[in-house]
């Protein structure tokens, strides 16, 4: 009996000792993998999101800002035409304006158009990353792209408003040393038109340059 007493007694105590050898190392295990890969994580997407998700908010809304200007734009001009009558000499003629006798309005009409749709791609494509939480710019790559479509758009808008401002300008100050007379007297509506459709045009550019900001301030802190 005292024999078997004493074999009994070591079978016991490695019983006893292998449950907190394994908890031991299980405790070992979790303090080694747990923080390594939260750091990692952590570390990827603050360089896949330098900016946070407040700046990713202000990007969509800058896409949306400029969807309804240049739709602003675009809508204002189609919708500029008007006839009146005009003294030239003495003789009342009868005149008529639309916002497609004029190559500048009409390649106003087209770039609005364009930069719409720019606006509207990468606003549904930025809405659908936002609502997924995942970033909205996700690479440089992608980043590049934009920024370089954003530039393209911006420098388009800006040359459509001045050549639509030089037409509209000539359309109220007339012809000097002719007999040629303001024609936004007569035809107050279509310049009322036109001119807010150019305020549209430069608030579009402007907004797509703020938006090509923000995409170099990314490019700049981003790592991937």
């Amino acid at each position: 009996m005292m024999m078997n007493e004493q074999k009994l007694a070591p079978a016991a105590e490695v019983a006893v000792q292998l449950p907190e050898s394994k908890v031991a190392a299980d405790n070992i295990s979790g303090t080694m993998s747990g923080p390594l890969v939260g750091a990692s994580g952590g570390g990827t997407t603050a360089a896949m999101r330098p900016f946070g998700r407040k700046a990713e908010v202000m990007h969509v809304l800058l896409r949306l800002l400029c969807i309804i200007t240049s739709v602003a734009a675009l809508s204002f001009m189609v919708t500029a035409q008007q006839s009146s009558t005009i003294s030239i000499y003495g003789f009342m003629l009868p005149v008529q304006s639309k916002w497609s006798f004029s190559h500048s309005f009409e390649y106003l009409v087209g770039v609005s158009a364009a930069v719409a749709a720019h606006s509207l791609l990468q606003l549904l494509i930025s809405m659908s990353r936002l609502l997924r939480k995942s970033p909205v710019i996700p690479s440089r790559s992608h980043a590049w792209l934009i920024f370089a479509g954003d530039q393209v758009f911006a420098y388009a808008m800006l040359s459509a408003g001045a050549a639509a401002s030089g037409v509209t300008n000539l359309n109220r100050t007339g012809i000097q040393h002719t007999a040629l007379p303001n024609f936004c007297k007569p035809l107050q509506s279509f310049c009322d038109h036109v001119a807010v459709s150019i305020f549209f045009t430069f608030t579009s550019f402007f907004l797509l340059a703020a938006s090509a900001v923000q995409e170099v301030l990314w490019l700049s802190r981003s790592k991937y």
